[in-house]
């Protein structure tokens, strides 16, 4: 049997119809949007009703501003986003490097103990911290033992999973069209400035916005010919999104706007779930529960995969720049066989389950969100440097368009993380 080329393969799959080949960006998004995303919609909806919809909306085309300029950085450049920043300055290196750290350490215990919310729900017989450390192992395993290919499948499956049950949750509890319509028209309600700029800055946008370009490499797509499909797969990913971010909206103001429930945290997803259980059934109340579930488990695998990716083309790198060696080839980078890359991932599995050991998973999550709010901001504004610079060819720099909404969310993003470093302390 003749082995097929790597231009014979980038042919064969350029055949095939776009819609068939599209992958990377469902796994981005889903990453994304966390558990925390759903409770932020929710709550917003519980509070505001529908008027804030237009800012879900908005923030689903931002993160598709930012992911298309991820991905078209490591397309039109043959470089990946950390050579891109290692460009910029050695500084990057250092705040990355830092930051990495830290935020892998927080974010394994939120991701722990958001996967561990429903389960407890479901499955009463287990404690709590048992759930959180039996879906950090089993997210390990999964990733370590398996090609990007399968860990693809994984994730569509468990968005799929997310969509059914988040779209029944939203028809149960029957929209109102013309005040869904009417809450696209922008505006803010009194006291509901903080929950518009979260909701555009927050839902789905997480540091694994920059491990895009890796999944991009790992689905077969090396150079510019595939920036046409990259858009498509993007668009597709983060519209998919927004129907997922409306219909939790809807559930938030049919279900607990109408009802007058104050909600906060992400335990608001478990008084959603006793809400459509009281309401529609036991049945209705456990399909939530899994939806909850897949959302948490699909960013918590995400992560995984995707920052220990990253983690790994920033070790390899300074490592060959201390040595004295040349940085490594794109193509040479970022290995799911790479010691650092299985490192980074032991390190977001054991270490945060000492913070377990608190019993305070709600405060775990919440200080993972200030953590998150530090990364965006360096990322659009970086991405704003690096896809107007000469590293990019002319025909694939930013356009007036790109450029906008980069600065835009770069301010925005900035904004919001001076808001939750002061709620943190």
């Amino acid at each position: 049997m003749i082995a097929m080329t790597d231009q014979q393969t980038t042919t064969r799959q350029q055949r095939k119809p776009r819609w068939r080949i599209v992958g990377p960006g469902i796994v981005v998004a889903a990453t994304g949007v966390g558990a925390g995303d759903l409770a932020a919609t929710l709550v917003a909806g519980g509070n505001y009703g529908y008027a804030l919809l237009w800012a879900a909306v908005v923030g689903c085309l931002v993160k598709i501003a930012l992911a298309e300029a991820t991905g078209r950085w490591h397309l039109a450049t043959g470089s990946t986003i950390f050579q891109g920043w290692w460009s910029i300055g050695r500084w990057t290196a250092v705040y990355f490097g830092i930051y990495v750290v830290i935020w892998g350490f927080v974010y394994g215990a939120a991701a722990m103990s958001s996967t561990a919310l429903p389960l407890r729900a479901m499955f009463p017989q287990l404690s709590f911290n048992t759930w959180a450390v039996l879906s950090g192992v089993v997210g390990l395993v999964l990733v370590m033992l398996n090609r990007y290919e399968v860990f693809e499948r994984i994730v569509a499956a468990l968005v799929g999973l997310m969509f059914i049950t988040v779209i029944t949750s939203a028809v149960l509890a029957t929209p109102n069209v013309p005040d869904m319509l009417a809450g696209l028209a922008p505006t803010v309600p009194d006291g509901g400035l903080l929950y518009t700029l979260g909701l555009i800055g927050g839902v789905g946008g997480t540091i694994t916005m920059a491990a895009y370009g890796y999944w991009v490499h790992a689905k077969g797509w090396r150079d510019a010919s595939w920036i046409k499909v990259m858009r498509l797969d993007n668009s597709i990913a983060y519209v998919l999104t927004g129907l997922f971010v409306i219909a939790m909206m809807v559930v938030g103001a049919e279900l607990i706007y109408a009802s007058n429930i104050a909600l906060e945290g992400e335990e608001s997803l478990l008084e959603v779930g006793n809400v459509l259980g009281d309401r529609y059934g036991d049945t209705m109340r456990y399909t939530f529960l899994v939806g909850f579930w897949a959302t948490s488990f699909t960013s918590l695998i995400g992560v995984w995969n995707g920052v220990s990716l990253l983690f790994a083309d920033f070790a390899e790198s300074v490592t060959a720049n201390l040595r004295g060696r040349r940085l490594p080839e794109p193509t040479e980078r970022a290995s799911t066989r790479s010691p650092w890359f299985r490192g980074y991932m032991l390190w977001l599995t054991f270490p945060p389950m000492l913070l377990l050991l608190l019993g305070e998973p709600i405060a775990v999550i919440i200080a993972y969100g200030a953590l998150g709010a530090l990364f965006m901001p360096f990322l659009a504004l970086t991405l704003l440097w690096l896809m107007n610079s000469s590293r990019v060819a002319r025909e694939h720099r930013n356009g007036w368009l790109s450029n906008v909404v980069l600065a835009v969310s770069g301010l925005l993003f900035f904004m919001l993380c001076i808001n939750e470093l002061r709620g943190l302390f």
